[in-house]
């Protein structure tokens, strides 16, 4: 069957209060080479547990955030890129948020010092560059272009916030717009601007300084757990906790970057990694991915020939799978 093209696909309707009537402007988005990277084979898919379907499809049709919570390591960010390859939206955008992070650097930059030095070297002021040259729009201001499908968002680790941001982001999340200062002051001599996106090389024009989405974006926050939220903001997202995953679901994931290429050897080395991350306290599931790659390199044979090739690999093994806390829990 062919698939539709962009331009003609549509999305299911959301609630009437979360429907943004901005006409779509934006052609479609940049294919995502980090899903590859971070899935593994597209010939290899891991089914997703039920609850994960039911509050995926619930964050669609209702235009909310989903806020995933969990462990370290138990794959919250790669539920971003599940959505999008599946969905076929493009390239995630991804936003890395730390204690230091504000709402103003997730939507926009502007770069006042290098529009003032082009100012003072034009020798006439038409012939200075648009403002637009000095706006570089971060993950969450690309992500509210008026996109004819939505676009992916990961806010990677929304937990390391500063108290603030989660109220910040109250408002943007209801009224899906934001404004653009430096534009909006020079509207009347540049009605249009066009500005840089964070996708790598792209362009979108800008109206009179303020941005509208079309299709609310597809928000996926992860959190560590590291800190309580506001109940407004909570109110507004929808929670996932994904749990520890168990053998099927590692064997799905090795299968996926590695195929079949260990054999047999593969349960054996998800059973010793399940028990170790018992023992510690938890591992991450990209640790075991390390170890498979190391066996697969073709460094560590499947039956070492000697008790020191085996100690080495015992050895490697367990500082491969270190523990995430930084200490191995002591034996019961």
């Amino acid at each position: 069957m062919p698939e539709v093209p962009y331009e003609q696909r549509t999305w299911p309707a959301g609630p009437p209060w979360r429907t943004f009537g901005t006409p779509p402007a934006m052609p479609a988005p940049p294919d995502d080479e980090e899903a590859g990277r971070r899935l593994g084979r597209t010939s290899v898919h891991r089914l997703p547990r039920h609850d994960e379907v039911r509050l995926v499809n619930a964050a669609l049709l209702l235009r909310r955030p989903l806020l995933v919570t969990g462990r370290p390591g138990v794959g919250k960010s790669g539920l971003a890129y599940r959505i999008a390859s599946e969905l076929r939206l493009g390239r995630v955008l991804q936003w890395a948020v730390t204690s230091r992070t504000t709402l103003a650097a997730g939507l926009y930059e502007y770069d006042a010092i290098g529009r003032a030095q082009a100012g003072h070297t034009a020798s006439r002021p038409a012939e200075a560059p648009s403002t637009g040259n000095y706006v570089q729009l971060g993950p969450l201001g690309t992500a509210l272009l008026p996109y004819r499908l939505p676009r992916v968002l990961l806010i990677d680790e929304i937990d390391k916030c500063d108290i603030d941001l989660p109220n910040d982001l109250l408002t943007l999340f209801e009224d899906g717009y934001y404004e653009i200062p430096p534009l909006i002051r020079v509207k009347t001599q540049e009605p249009t601007a066009v500005v840089h996106t964070a996708d790598p090389g792209q362009t979108a024009t800008v109206t009179a300084g303020v941005v509208r989405c079309h299709a609310f974006p597809v928000i996926v926050m992860t959190s560590n757990g590291e800190r309580e939220f506001p109940e407004a903001f909570m109110r507004r997202c929808l929670r996932l906790d994904i749990p520890e995953p168990d053998a099927a679901a590692l064997g799905e994931m090795v299968a996926a970057h590695f195929g079949d290429l260990l054999g047999a050897r593969q349960d054996r080395l998800i059973e010793e990694f399940m028990r170790r991350s018992d023992r510690v306290g938890g591992l991450a599931a990209d640790q075991l991915l390390n170890a498979v790659h190391l066996i697969a390199a073709g460094h560590f044979p499947e039956n070492p020939d000697s008790p020191a090739a085996a100690e080495e690999w015992t050895t490697l093994l367990e500082s491969v799978w270190h523990p995430l806390g930084g200490e191995e829990a002591a034996p019961e």
